[in-house]
């Protein structure tokens, strides 16, 4: 059973006027007006605003008044809306093949399948919160068994994120405001006018009477949040995409007929590729089926590659995967992330064929949730920072370690405590306790004063750390094998 992830962007429209002009300070509030004829009123507020009394919908005269220094920005619905669908298509090809736009100030997300490869639900949706504070938004993540629960959840309970459990979405939903159930406002109304306040009230309510005053849409909204209709998700799509697609007169399941026509999607999706001059990176299998849902696949590459028994190869280790249920009536192909590939010549008769590429093995580790990379010299005072991760296929890299400063053999993942004493505050360490044994030191060279990178961010002129390169008597802390460093 598939889960849904519904990520709500409370501050969408703030955020997006804080990245559009990074000169704005992040203490300085922002109001976002909204105006219908001569009112004007608060749209949006961010949490500057919202910490000195601006509510939205407050009048934007009140709202002036509480503080003089506030920034009022105009209501831009198309901004937002544009930015809410690049950001949609950023996540597409970030967290899951089948994402779409979900109202004014969300996404919904199909995760089958990809939480697994970030080792489970809740390190999932908390890296996903995690990703977009990092690129300066604020958003809540809910998952749920359904689009409808997980959508409610994201935007009633306050927490970054919010884990349904399987099967719990009456107990989840049964008090939160009908309000959240993707109704027109006026329905809503009409509703709250004849007593419904909450949607286990509604959903208690025998259902013949609601749906000859308000028409089927309350009973389909509350069916699909509970489940019992399908509501399915149509991934966003821009015309950059590189598509293919099949349509089914008799739905398919056999996973030989699925195999056969997924190899003749790899060949028309290559021939388009190739047309553009584009290797796919990440490419997306959607499955339609009968029953009106969707589930998808997805086959990524270290390198862009039109190689159509390789991408087919990837593909067929993995439609295994595919549950048909009742049929499948269509196959999408989509390249979600393509880049510049040129022609270039695989093999020759005139030439003795060499086989060195180790992409395939990288692609197949990569397919299975493996991370791989290499590891590359990084330009830092730091003993800890100055090891960087790249690319297991990225370019050789010019930069390379310091050869005249000593420095640490092996760190430890994180650093260990030990009790140094030394005959003066500034003297290097007489001896040393670590692990429980203590080390008399024989030999001690420096110390080497380190006060942080201190270009990056102010605090890091307070973290000045004295190495030394120590020796003992047993030579069991060589001068060769690590560093002892005493901080301030």
């Amino acid at each position: 059973m598939s889960r849904v992830v519904s990520i709500f962007l409370p501050d969408l429209p703030t955020d997006r006027i804080r990245r559009d002009d990074p000169a704005i300070p992040v203490e300085q509030p922002i109001a976002v007006i909204a105006k219908s004829g001569s009112k004007r009123w608060v749209s949006s507020a961010d949490a500057a605003a919202r910490k000195i009394g601006v509510r939205v919908g407050m009048p934007a005269a009140k709202a002036q008044a509480i503080f003089r220094g506030l920034m009022l920005v105009d209501a831009d619905p198309v901004a937002d809306a544009l930015a809410l669908d690049r950001i949609g298509l950023w996540a597409l090809g970030h967290y899951s093949p089948i994402v779409a736009v979900d109202g004014i100030d969300g996404l919904v997300l199909d995760t089958e399948g990809p939480d697994h490869l970030q080792g489970g639900e809740l390190p999932m949706i908390t890296g996903i919160v995690n990703m977009f504070t990092s690129r300066k938004l604020t958003a809540r993540v809910a998952i749920a068994d359904t689009w409808g629960a997980a959508h409610a959840c994201v935007r009633a309970i306050n927490r970054d994120t919010v884990i349904v459990p399987r099967g719990e979405i009456v107990r989840a939903v049964e008090r939160l405001p009908i309000s959240l159930l993707r109704l027109p406002e006026k329905v809503v109304q009409d509703l709250r006018v004849l007593g419904f306040q909450s949607i286990g009230e509604l959903s208690n309510t025998p259902r013949a009477p609601i749906a000859l005053r308000f028409g089927p849409e309350v009973g389909r909204r509350l069916d699909q949040m509970f489940g019992r209709t399908n509501e399915p998700i149509d991934p966003i799509r821009t015309a950059d995409l590189v598509e293919v697609s099949r349509s089914f007169q008799e739905p398919i399941g056999a996973a030989e007929t699925i195999n056969k026509y997924v190899g003749r999607l790899v060949v028309q999706l290559v021939a388009e590729l190739e047309k553009r001059g584009l290797g796919a990176r990440r490419t997306d299998l959607i499955v339609h089926k009968v029953d009106n849902t969707i589930q998808a696949i997805r086959a990524g590459t270290a390198k862009p590659a039109r190689d159509v028994a390789w991408l087919t190869k990837l593909f067929r280790d993995r439609t295994e995967k595919i549950e048909p249920g009742f049929g499948i009536e269509k196959l999408v192909l989509v390249a979600v992330a393509a880049e510049p590939l040129m022609e270039e010549q695989k093999a020759s008769s005139l030439i003795e064929e060499k086989s060195d590429d180790m992409t395939p093995l990288i692609d197949i580790f990569g397919n299975r949730g493996q991370r791989v990379y290499r590891v590359a010299p990084h330009a830092s005072d730091v003993p800890e920072r100055s090891v960087q991760r790249i690319s297991a296929v990225a370019e050789e890299v010019s930069v390379s370690w310091v050869g005249h400063w000593r420095r640490p053999v092996r760190l430890f993942e994180r650093p260990e405590q030990i009790q140094a004493i030394a005959l003066m505050p500034d003297y290097p360490p007489a001896s040393i306790t670590w692990r429980g044994k203590r080390h008399r030191v024989k030999r001690a060279d420096g110390p080497e004063r380190i006060f942080g990178e201190w270009w990056k961010r102010p605090t890091e002129l307070e973290a000045v750390r004295d190495y030394f390169v120590i020796e003992n008597d047993e030579g069991e802390i060589g001068e060769d094998v690590c560093s002892v460093q005493r901080g301030d």
